[in-house]
């Protein structure tokens, strides 16, 4: 146990840091190395891999998953937004640099190998660009000579520019859904409202009219009977089947016919083998990291913090409920994972990164306050809920 005495740094750390969230966030990570037991052993026989591949190196990737959520929680807000900037500018390159040198996977070049691993750039892309945006609004409300929603629309032009060249719309779509949330919560006003949404519907419908795969996906969802749904359906018959306790640890046949169980629709594996209280329990933790964040928000006194935390805390949920909208029927198909459960190093790390950024924006930090004539300031700690 750490004593409140204990002036040292993890001490310290220890007693500012929202142990609640935290303690949620390592569950729901020690979960997506469980789920992988159930998920991926299948895929991998099917790929000639052996059968615990997946779930080596799910477990291989958590740990320094776990390394950089909690190393970036003891981050200073100043340094936050370094290591930002640091993180946007290398991992846009990177990104760019997916066009010319990436591996193709299924038409679309998204991934570099690095000494043998494949990196998604994107995916670090994301919570750095959401920093740096809360940072463009947020000094742009302080400081009307400064142009900062039009540095934010640039930024937002130089991130989408790539992605979807690439072509990754699930992606682009996260990133501008984020950056519009941003925009509202920095004081939009209603006839930009109303702009972003033209804006947003005609780029659905310019997307629905020139490429092909958006269009097939968009017409299986609202018309099944128009092209091939097997996974989606089979998803759906895994909850019907898992019922509310699930066919047992290994009972599911999901897993056995879908290519992607272990990544796109490990939700629907869960919900077979674990049945429906399981995934309640899941999305309750999601919703609890979620509602958590966002309270902390309401209580921040500056601007960059709160955008910060909403922004990166939306960019969350938003996949979060993309995945299970996805598994569910809810939504067309876009290849979103579900975070710290779904297979993959990019994402678990890149995930781990963005929270660890909320981790260590919601600290509880000194704040200065008016006492008096004669003892003008004090720095009292800011109040975080128990």
């Amino acid at each position: 146990m750490v004593s409140r005495a204990d002036r040292s740094t993890i001490a310290e750390w220890w007693w500012t840091v929202d142990r609640l969230m935290l303690v949620a966030l390592v569950s729901l990570m020690a979960g997506g190395v469980l789920l992988s037991f159930a998920a991926s052993p299948p895929v991998a026989e099917r790929l000639g891999l052996a059968s615990y591949h997946f779930v080596i190196r799910q477990a291989f990737f958590a740990i320094p998953a776990l390394a950089v959520m909690i190393a970036v929680s003891f981050l200073p807000v100043r340094k936050v937004r370094r290591l930002a900037l640091i993180l946007f500018a290398v991992m846009l390159i990177a990104t760019i640099a997916t066009l010319f040198i990436g591996d193709e996977a299924k038409g679309a070049r998204r991934w570099i190998s690095i000494f043998g691993f494949s990196l998604q750039p994107a995916e670090f892309l994301k919570p750095a660009f959401v920093i740096l945006t809360a940072f463009l609004f947020a000094e742009g409300g302080k400081r009307p000579e400064l142009p900062g929603k039009l540095f934010a629309v640039l930024l937002l032009a130089m991130v989408v520019a790539p992605l979807v060249a690439q072509p990754d719309f699930g992606q682009t779509m996260l990133i501008a859904i984020v950056w519009c949330a941003l925009f509202f919560l920095a004081g939009m006003p209603w006839k930009w409202v109303v702009s972003l949404g033209f804006m947003g519907a005609g780029g659905l419908v310019l997307a629905y009219m020139n490429l092909p795969h958006v269009a097939a996906r968009i017409n299986r969802f609202l018309d099944p009977a128009s092209g091939d749904t097997f996974q989606v359906d089979t998803a759906i018959e895994s909850f019907v089947r898992g019922g509310w306790f699930g066919q047992g640890p290994g009972e599911g046949t999901v897993k056995r016919i879908l290519p992607d169980s272990h990544t796109d629709f490990v939700f629907a594996v869960t919900a077979e083998e674990f049945g429906v209280v399981i995934c309640i329990l899941m999305v309750t933790l999601f919703g609890f990291v979620v509602l958590r964040g966002l309270s902390h928000a309401l209580r921040m006194h500056d601007a960059f913090t709160r955008l910060s935390v909403c922004g990166l805390i939306v960019l969350f949920g938003v996949q979060s409920m993309i995945n299970m909208g996805v598994n569910l029927h809810l939504m067309p198909a876009k290849g979103m994972t579900l975070p710290f459960i779904s297979y993959g190093g990019s994402s678990l790390i890149a995930v781990a990164l963005g929270m660890g950024f909320v981790l260590a924006l919601t600290r509880r930090r000194p704040q200065t306050v008016h006492i008096g004539p004669f003892a003008p300031e004090a720095s009292y700690a800011t109040p975080r809920p128990a």
